[in-house]
């Protein structure tokens, strides 16, 4: 469980989503993401997951789409946010509040951004994060296979683009479109999803962790296939973050239930 119900309270703010305020490709259709079953790398007793249709975007949120985010919505400026909601690398990358400068490409995706940043943003649009079901669900496809994991090359692809320096920089579109027809969930940037501190475990249960602000330590206990690295490292990463945390090469993108189209 989120522990977020005093933290949420104390942010107020109005968004402008019917503005003109976010860059032309993330006006983009999303991509339906036809539900099903699978059994995640920690899964209770190799327990299936039941994951129902969604709607995700195509690509991760750009520069550009941010900047015009933070511009209807001053109090998320570099200089102006809380500290509660993001610590002192948030958009460190960017000239100023208001300006990308030289070395930022508007269509790279936005990084260094908190998950209170990148979920107040989605909810502007009318949106949400993906939950981390719906992201590895959508993730285990290639370019012709909904679950690509059966493919003994596939998470070999997958680990090469990880060492890859600094794909943060490249622009989205750069990987492949896959199946569900979503681009750069792999050899791009990490992504927040809504649930990401409910993954690894840090004792013998989920509710035995002394932290409870939205940290989860990494653990190998239960994980169904000791040799996905893959996914160890995803899982592993984003248990090893906190909310207001903002890391030069972890970005988001938006989902939304099927039926709220």
């Amino acid at each position: 469980m989120l522990n977020l119900k005093l933290k949420i309270g104390l942010l107020i703010v109005i968004c402008f989503p019917g503005t003109q305020i976010f860059a032309q490709d993330q006006k983009e259709e999303m991509a339906y993401v036809k539900g099903g079953s699978y059994i995640p790398l920690y899964g209770a007793d190799s327990a299936w997951v039941k994951v129902d249709d969604f709607l995700l975007d195509p690509y991760p949120v750009t520069n550009a789409a941010f900047l015009n985010f933070v511009k209807e919505n001053p109090e998320w400026k570099k200089s102006g946010v809380k500290k509660l909601f993001a610590d002192e690398r948030y958009l460190y990358n960017w000239e100023d509040d208001y300006s990308l400068g030289e070395n930022v490409s508007e269509r790279s995706p936005v990084t260094n951004v908190s998950w209170f940043a990148a979920k107040r943003f989605c909810e502007c649009q009318g949106k949400r994060l993906p939950t981390l079901d719906e992201w590895e669900y959508a993730a285990m496809a290639d370019e012709d296979t909904p679950d690509a994991r059966v493919k003994e090359s596939y998470n070999q692809k997958i680990l090469s683009w990880y060492e890859t320096p600094k794909t943060f920089e490249n622009n989205i579109g750069s990987t492949f479109k896959n199946y569900w027809g979503v681009y750069d969930l792999h050899g791009l940037v990490w992504e927040w999803t809504l649930d990401f501190n409910t993954v690894l475990l840090s004792g013998e249960s989920r509710n035995d962790s002394g932290d409870r602000n939205l940290f989860c330590g990494s653990s190998a206990v239960g994980a169904t296939d000791l040799m996905n690295y893959a996914a160890f490292m995803r899982y592993a990463f984003r248990g090893s973050i906190k909310a207001r945390y903002s890391i030069k090469n972890l970005g988001f993108r938006c989902a939304r239930d099927s039926q709220n189209l």
